[in-house]
């Protein structure tokens, strides 16, 4: 337990400030996010930058098969924020940094989550600028086909949307609790 809430002995008040700035950017931005539908979620200014990890994550995950290709994009977006998670937390001894990228994992889960509502309609606009009626398809369109469970991708999607919510809220919470206790260790 210790770990999550680990911080220097002493913080410098700019470094206090600085972290709280990203702090409130998160509340507002991720409260914006968090209260819109789910339709709207890859609206949004982090969609592009993840779409880059996206796009790595196929080329990561390729050597290992189709299907391990096409999942690869969407773990892709979630493994980058995961790792950021572990190496903050365990190797650099810093918790605030593993809080928000755990309310980046948290803003993937969102990020994804109208992609997989859209496996059966196909409407929405790929990368390419097609639909994926026009392109015949699209990742999760594809993957729930195989397994199966394509008549269920508005439930799964809606998992990954409330999860999404869920990390992102208990990623502001924790980043509270972190800044009060560094509020408590300024050096002055």
């Amino acid at each position: 337990m210790k770990i999550l809430l680990s911080c220097e002995n002493q913080v410098a008040p700019l470094n206090l400030l600085g972290r709280f700035m990203v702090w409130l950017f998160l509340v507002f931005y991720g409260f914006n996010l968090i209260f819109k539908p789910m339709e709207s979620g890859m609206n949004n200014l982090i969609h592009f930058p993840n779409l880059g990890f996206h796009e790595a994550g196929h080329l990561i995950f390729s050597p290992f098969g189709e299907f391990v290709y096409v999942i690869g994009g969407s773990l892709g977006q979630l493994l980058m924020p995961l790792v950021i998670i572990i190496a903050f937390l365990f190797f650099k001894k810093e918790a605030f940094g593993s809080s928000v990228a755990l309310w980046w994992f948290g803003q993937n889960m969102l990020d994804i989550a109208p992609y997989i509502n859209d496996a059966r309609l196909l409407e929405l606009q790929l990368l390419g600028g097609g639909t994926g009626k026009e392109i015949l398809g699209h990742d999760w369109e594809y993957l729930l086909s195989k397994l199966g469970w394509l008549r269920y991708d508005y439930f799964i999607a809606n998992i990954f949307y409330q999860s999404g919510r869920c990390i992102m809220i208990l990623a502001i919470t924790w980043g509270l609790a972190i800044l009060i206790r560094q509020l408590n260790r300024v050096n002055l």
